[in-house]
């Protein structure tokens, strides 16, 4: 049974995901990560934006989701991990668009700043951990 191609794979799986989970970089960028949705979910009161309720509420939720899908909290397993990073891609993406897309006249210099400021941040760390196992990835494709 030990010798078996699908727990072979499953062994490999799981060794990829714990490496690329333990290193140092993958460390930084989940911490960043998480601070960076906090402060989304809390930027309404801290730039002073918190009047303009669509986009307080819509920074809240799109902070706290952000947070929670980076935190690596539900994606112990790497291929779960490696989906939430792009589901947080679009949560980044959508919250340098949202000052023009949510109801309201909400775009102005102070929330357009902000949410284009944190978006782009929020995007690239989304896109570094969604690109954490991808060489170790393509390799074992390769050998299959």
């Amino acid at each position: 049974m030990e010798t078996h191609p699908d727990i072979i794979a499953m062994r490999a799986r799981h060794d990829m995901a714990e490496r690329a989970a333990t290193t140092t970089r993958a460390q930084a960028v989940e911490t960043m990560a998480l601070v960076t949705g906090l402060y989304l979910a809390a930027s309404p009161w801290i730039t002073g934006f918190n009047g303009f309720s669509t986009l307080a509420v819509n920074n809240l939720i799109t902070g706290i989701a952000y947070a929670v899908l980076m935190s690596g909290g539900f994606g112990r397993a790497y291929d779960r991990s490696h989906s939430m990073a792009w589901a947080a891609c679009l949560l980044g993406a959508w919250t340098v668009i949202s000052p023009w897309a949510v109801a309201g006249d909400v775009s102005i210099t102070k929330t357009i700043v902000n949410n284009v400021i944190v978006g782009i941040v929020a995007l690239a760390l989304a896109l570094t951990a969604a690109a954490a196992g991808r060489p170790a990835n393509q390799a074992t494709r390769r050998r299959m």
